[in-house]
């Protein structure tokens, strides 16, 4: 039998000569409880929202691209295909080619990124899946369709209805400088708008979607493309696939997965988690200085037990162990309370929806949360 721990689990239950110090041990247990719960609730919400910016970037941009290390385009040519259908784990790759634009219906007028793809495009990506109005159609007997942000449908004023309403999109020449009509300065086609999509605002304000074809003809470039995207098979190693591919392409081009692409995006995310992290972590040692009170309170109650342990040949380290012992105890039994509560809200807020973000112009109407076993493992050693 572990003395100090007998004693420490005696002297938790025990009455105290003074109510005071079972008032404090109660009040280190609350800190401890509402502290850990804090840290791990705090934790969860912003897996939430990682989980969430996460699924709605990874909707638009591609596991892998390929694009040229300088400049903005380059030829369909300067790849060799046949080596990248061979990487294994690949499933697909699809030709991109975009640039800024201005956009034109009726007396409406608007700046956009127009973005040409293959027909392969809806193996790379699930734009298809987000669709607000109409359908993800950019072909139909050889007829071009384009597929717009749901901002920028709403900025334009499209009507779907009218098959003669077309979309005029402008892009400048290359190489005028000086044009007595300013419309001789802009390459222009017609394309019929079918539908739009809507992930988040940053994609729906920024981008449209027209056939490759289409916008090789409207920059004048037959064999242009801006970027390669590529989708990999569940399961695949991400980085050995992208370490293939960057063998493949040479060093004329930059081969990025989904984290390289919004970097900075997701580098802020981490540090905003863990500086608040660090804040909390604060708080909670704040609140385990009332642990601190309440062992010294204790010490004191207890000095006739402690100078009859010393008479019985109790070593002082002994002793100290004791107060230790009971130390941890509040600090266990105040974080796994505070676990216990933090599961039952996390779990009451995912399948309600409790506490909602307001406004009604988020993605969500409640906050998200998720919970993660290292969560709950960093915090229980903190």
């Amino acid at each position: 039998m572990h003395l100090p721990s007998l004693f420490a689990r005696r002297y938790l239950v025990s009455k105290k000569s003074t109510q005071a110090i079972n008032i404090l041990s109660g009040i280190s247990v609350l800190g401890m409880l509402v502290g850990s719960m804090g840290l791990v609730l705090v934790l969860s919400v912003f897996n939430g929202f990682e989980s969430l910016v996460v699924s709605l970037y990874d909707k638009f941009y591609p596991e892998i691209i390929i694009s040229p290390s300088t400049g903005k385009f380059f030829s369909e040519n300067s790849i060799h295909y046949d080596e990248l259908k061979k990487v294994d784990g690949i499933k697909a790759y699809s030709l991109q080619l975009e640039e800024k634009a201005l956009l034109r219906f009726g007396d409406n007028q608007y700046i956009a990124t127009v973005r040409g793809v293959d027909s392969n495009f809806t193996q790379i990506s699930s734009v298809q899946n987000s669709m607000f109005h109409g359908q993800f159609l950019l072909h139909s007997n050889s007829y071009p369709y384009a597929v717009v942000g749901a901002g920028i449908e709403q900025a334009l004023g499209l009507n779907y209805d009218n098959p003669f309403n077309e979309l005029s999109i402008y892009i400048p020449k290359k190489g005028v400088s000086y044009v007595l009509n300013p419309e001789d300065a802009f390459n222009r086609e017609l394309i019929r708008p079918i539908g739009s999509f809507s992930i988040q605002q940053e994609f729906d304000m920024e981008y449209v979607f027209v056939p490759m074809e289409f916008m090789r003809t409207l920059l004048n470039e037959p064999e242009a493309v801006s970027a390669i995207s590529i989708a990999i098979n569940s399961g695949a190693n991400v980085d050995r696939i992208k370490n293939d591919v960057k063998k493949i392409c040479g060093k004329n081009f930059e081969v990025l997965d989904r984290y390289e692409q919004n970097k900075s995006l997701y580098a802020i995310m981490k540090i905003e988690k863990w500086v608040v992290y660090a804040v909390l972590t604060f708080i909670l040692i704040v609140a385990a200085f009332n642990i601190i009170g309440s062992l010294s309170m204790l010490i004191i109650d207890k000095r006739k037990d402690i100078n009859i342990l010393r008479v019985m040949g109790a070593d002082l380290p002994s002793i100290k162990k004791i107060f230790l012992y009971e130390g941890i105890l509040l600090s266990f039994i105040g974080c796994v309370s505070g676990f216990i509560l933090s599961v039952i809200l996390i779990l009451l807020q995912k399948k309600f929806g409790l506490i909602e973000i307001g406004g009604g112009t988020f993605v969500v109407n409640a906050y998200p949360v998720k919970m993660q076993l290292m969560d709950f493992v960093l915090v229980f050693f903190t």
